[in-house]
């Protein structure tokens, strides 16, 4: 398995991993619209922020996530880590990727200097918060959002 930057090629193979979880869907019925490709070429162009895919032998990318990095004042100047929108092909889950993907998204978060890594999780999505509890994430906070 290779993590590495998502490419503009593999924007499609991403859209399907977040259009449904619970089954897989095929890239090529994925309508890239105007505006995912400038939210790609704004990411893309951003030293803070990564779509990061996790592709197979194969060339097929199983597993995606978002990071940010956000600089701060606290944790005396260091940046943190902000993951989002992780994901793993429906039908390749429960062998362990979805581990793999976050171990390596936190290494690479700790070679950057990064002093936290952090992320939100919908609350409905229960199998994933006892997968982050597992990877030693704490629930310190609640978190708030406000639709616009």
């Amino acid at each position: 398995m290779v993590l590495r930057p998502a490419t503009r090629a593999e924007l499609p193979a991403v859209l399907a991993l977040l259009a449904d979880e619970e089954r897989v869907v095929d890239p090529a019925s994925v309508t890239v619209t105007p505006a995912h490709e400038r939210a790609f070429a704004d990411i893309e162009a951003d030293a803070r922020n990564e779509i990061l895919v996790l592709v197979d032998d194969r060339d097929l990318v199983v597993g995606c996530l978002q990071v940010t990095y956000i600089p701060g004042l606290g944790k005396g100047g260091a940046e943190r880590a902000l993951i989002e929108a992780v994901r793993i092909r429906a039908d390749r889950r429960g062998g362990g990727l979805g581990r793999e993907l976050m171990r390596r998204v936190i290494a690479r978060a700790e070679a950057r200097g990064c002093a936290l890594v952090q992320l939100t999780s919908n609350k409905s999505r229960t199998d994933a918060h006892r997968f982050y509890d597992s990877l030693g994430f704490a629930r310190s906070h609640d978190g708030f959002k406000l639709a616009l």
